[in-house]
């Protein structure tokens, strides 16, 4: 035998072997995280058949990208590498066909990097961050413990140090450092970022929610209809309710959903994107405006004869005293229709798909929320009902129908979400 030192005399025993178990829970956060719409690829310096076998283990590679080395790329070394490296090690242009079609690939297939130096992690870092997605870019984060991985974590938009096992230039390169070294807490960590952005959209929805019905009354005015909402009326709602309703989105716990949907790439959406504008301008914004105008002009005393006469008279000084009285109850329930509709909007906005009543509901878990929910209702009563407040705002006492029939709008909106929601239509 081809061996460094002699072999006679031994007697055989048997073999002994060293087996370094993946550490309890990766697999099952792999998994989680491939669910998540997460890709999970392993970039290590450890022979080709070690990597393999660890990665199926872990569930990095499944059965259909198990397959015999050479095959295809699911497993690649860093000798084959070699021969690809880009020159200058940039990606953005003079790659030749064969080199760009094999990082093309490589960036979709492979799970397994193996027998890879510094040099070759960092360049598959920007290797998915110049080809991945469809040449748009994937967002990286590298995970690593040691000083050869301090390159790649730096070149990542997020670097992920190990706290326990991991060297001081390792958490220097790092963005982040996992105290117990367990890669499920970086999906902990994934997952509460992705519900501080769903929260600051849902927020930035709820917001815009009532803009339509707010300019809808500026359009009337152009047709001959009589001023139904003020500026001042748009101030009171934007500063004296909306705005604290919208920062307690930030306590909104996740929806079940939250980590089973594909992550938002920041270069093909927004945060302020087309559905939010949708949800907000085209849907919630147009139920809005449709309740508004529809207890404007069934629930407001002598509106009806109120609208002719100012066809006629044109110029509101020439009103009536009576006549002013009942442009002001319109106004009044213009806004107050308006305020239930946001109250709707806060309600519903809470969750994007997952229904709010029912079995298995989200319910009303935000306290914050239905706080400030509840003080939205309370301030504009008051703000309606308070002679100083009245005069202030040129609102008018309404009678008892007048305030309550509008309710309808509160139910009728959150039942059309509700209905949307549990037919799974998105928007």
């Amino acid at each position: 035998a081809d061996c460094s030192f002699g072999l006679s005399g031994f007697e055989f025993l048997g073999f002994f072997s060293i087996d370094d178990p993946p550490r309890p829970g990766v697999a099952e956060a792999v998994e989680e995280a491939k669910a998540a719409g997460i890709k999970v690829v392993m970039v290590t310096g450890d022979h080709p058949g070690t990597a393999r076998s660890v990665a199926h283990r872990l569930n990095i590679l499944g059965s259909k990208e198990d397959l015999e080395e050479g095959q295809d790329l699911a497993v690649i070394e860093g000798t084959q590498l070699e021969a690809m490296m880009p020159e200058n090690g940039d990606f953005s242009e003079g790659l030749s066909y064969e080199v760009r079609s094999f990082w093309n690939r490589a960036v979709v297939e492979t799970r397994v990097f193996a027998r890879v130096t510094p040099l070759h992690k960092q360049i598959i870092v920007k290797a998915f961050q110049a080809l991945g997605h469809g040449g748009i870019g994937d967002i990286v984060a590298m995970t690593g413990d040691g000083v050869n991985d301090a390159p790649a974590m730096k070149q990542a938009e997020v670097g992920i140090a190990m706290g326990i096992r991991g060297t001081e230039v390792a958490k220097d390169a790092a963005d982040i450092i996992l105290l117990d070294d367990d890669f499920s807490s970086a999906l902990v960590g994934i997952e509460k970022g992705r519900l501080a952005s769903e929260n600051l959209q849902k927020s930035i929805m709820y917001t815009l929610c009532s803009k339509v019905a707010q300019v809808a009354p500026a359009f009337g005015e152009l047709f001959g209809v009589p001023e139904a909402l003020a500026s001042q009326h748009i101030l009171l709602i934007d500063i004296g309710t909306d705005i604290w309703t919208a920062v307690a989105y930030a306590m909104q716990p996740a929806e079940s959903s939250l980590m089973e949907r594909k992550p938002r790439h920041p270069r093909l959406e927004q945060m302020a994107n087309k559905k939010v504008f949708f949800y907000s301008y085209g849907y919630m914004g147009v139920l809005q405006t449709i309740f508004c105008w529809a207890m404007y002009y069934l629930v407001t005393p002598g509106i009806h004869g109120f609208i002719g006469r100012h066809h006629k008279l044109k110029d509101m000084s020439l009103h009536t005293p009576e006549d002013m009285v009942i442009h002001e109850q319109s106004m009044t329930v213009y806004y107050w229709t308006l305020v239930l509709g946001q109250v709707a909007a806060a309600i519903s906005t809470t969750t994007k798909v997952q229904r709010i009543s029912g079995a298995g509901g989200y319910g009303l878990p935000n306290r914050l929320l239905n706080v400030t929910v509840v003080m939205e209702i309370v301030f504009s009563l008051f703000v309606m009902y308070s002679p100083f407040f009245q005069d202030l705002f040129h609102f008018a006492t309404l009678p008892w129908y007048s305030l309550l029939v509008p309710i309808v709008t509160l139910v009728a909106i959150f039942g059309i979400e509700e209905f949307r929601k549990h037919r799974g239509w998105m928007l």
